[in-house]
């Protein structure tokens, strides 16, 4: 901002001063965050807030608490971890959520699901398979052993989904 003490307005391509310094607090609670369809991020995101990714993020993804959402435009490669999980890009890795899991009609999931709850739309794409559990056994392991499968489990079924690319190993846990 000018002074209007001293008279003079603000130049063009000159930055405004600042009469204060930002801090860590200046976010505002509740407001969404987004990353955009031009960020590319390579590594381990991890945050205490609902996300919504509409660019590429290759590594993995903890937001256990929170919400996660991949937009249209987000391309996911990457295990996902979140308290709610909304796929309406393309996620290839696997997804872990303690409250539920919901492919979009133009989302598509190539990896297994581990939830309590599952919803996908019609027109999606999903290639896996779907443990549905409370999460607390494998959402807390990592590494080869939260990614076995087993493919010949006495009480398994197959099921094929509407689209040509889905199918999938369902398993019951009771």
């Amino acid at each position: 901002m000018w002074d209007k003490k001293d008279g003079s307005p603000p130049v063009p391509g000159k930055p405004i001063p600042r009469t204060t310094a930002p801090s860590s607090g200046d976010y505002i609670k509740g407001r969404p965050v987004n990353i955009g369809p031009s960020i590319l991020i390579k590594g381990e995101l991890t945050g205490m807030e609902d996300l919504t990714i509409d660019g590429t993020v290759e590594g993995k993804i903890e937001l256990r608490d929170h919400n996660l959402v991949v937009g249209p435009n987000g391309k996911i490669k990457a295990d996902i971890y979140g308290k709610t999980i909304t796929i309406t890009g393309e996620v290839r890795g696997n997804a872990y959520a303690s409250h539920k899991v919901e492919i979009g009609e133009t989302g598509t999931l190539h990896g297994d699901i581990v939830a309590p709850r599952i919803a996908i739309a019609d027109g999606a794409h999903f290639k896996g398979s779907v443990e549905m559990s409370s999460g607390t056994r494998r959402e807390n392991r990592t590494g080869k052993d939260a990614g076995r499968k087993s493919a010949s489990a006495p009480d398994e079924t197959r099921a094929q989904s509407a689209s040509p690319q889905g199918g999938g190993t369902f398993r019951d846990l009771n």
